[in-house]
């Protein structure tokens, strides 16, 4: 892994899963790092483990992200803590339900969590992100993908845990080469990633499902996005593991994109006022 003494590094979902290995592993290679979790203890813990072994100490910062004005109390903790943002790593998400869930906001569960949220705290950071450029947003999606049904897009009609997962996935990686073709020749690189499948994280063993890759598979391939110097250039991209792959079709689709960016809007809007 290429050196990151002092580069200041947001990872969403610290906590636990890929977000813990990702902040260990660039802890002991010199960066700086804000940690989002939801967990005090969890959060704490973390923190004391990365001292521990010599890191600097983490920020941290805890909020519930399926509920928006919690991702905006989110981006605003961040900018009252940094100055500077050279990596944002939007790696918190949820799995598939039995049962479709709303939000207090009036969201569906895993789109607020999986889409909505990352998308308003990457547009909230922007400013900064661009500030501190050469910067990298990386978003950590799932080769799980199904097209957007934009008559039902949250499945109000006939829901589906698993089908509601891979769209919100498939519009996170939509909403990655949108957000890429807007930062142009800002220095700022917007790429996202598949990083394993199935690795043991809580979400996975909590489903009672058998792993299939080990959480070093997934962090090599995320941090490859994050510090590669050979990636510096690269945007817009959507990698499933180490291999840069091509996305669900409707992710080509340019209608498609300027579409879900008008309703993420919307949604946001409505739930912020």
């Amino acid at each position: 892994m290429s050196d990151m003494t002092d580069r200041t590094v947001l990872i969403t979902g610290a906590t636990d899963g890929l977000g813990r290995e990702l902040a260990t592993r660039l802890a002991a290679a010199g960066a700086r790092l804000i940690l989002h979790g939801r967990d005090a203890e969890r959060a704490a813990s973390l923190t004391a483990e990365i001292t521990a072994a010599g890191g600097h100490k983490p920020t941290t910062v805890l909020a519930e992200v399926s509920r928006l004005a919690e991702v905006d109390r989110l981006a605003d903790d961040i900018l009252a803590h940094t100055g500077r943002l050279d990596v944002l790593v939007n790696n918190a998400g949820t799995g598939g339900l039995s049962d479709r869930v709303l939000t207090t906001d009036g969201n569906e569960f895993i789109w607020a969590v999986n889409h909505l949220a990352p998308y308003r705290l990457t547009r909230r950071l922007l400013p900064l992100l661009r500030a501190s450029a050469p910067a990298r947003v990386v978003n950590v999606a799932s080769a799980g993908q199904e097209a957007i049904d934009f008559d039902d897009l949250t499945f109000e009609h006939g829901y589906a845990g698993f089908a509601a997962y891979c769209r919100a996935k498939l519009a996170m990686v939509m909403s990655t080469i949108e957000f890429a073709a807007e930062l142009a020749g800002s220095g700022v690189t917007v790429n996202a990633l598949h990083p394993a499948t199935l690795m043991p994280t809580t979400m996975v063993l909590g489903a009672g499902i058998a792993p299939v890759s080990t959480l070093d598979e997934g962090a090599v391939a995320t941090l490859r996005l994050i510090c590669d110097p050979a990636l510096a250039r690269t945007s817009g991209r959507y990698f499933d593991g180490l291999i840069e792959s091509d996305p669900h079709p409707q992710a080509a689709d340019p209608a498609a994109r300027r579409r879900l960016t008008e309703i993420s809007d919307a949604a946001i809007s409505s739930a912020l006022g």
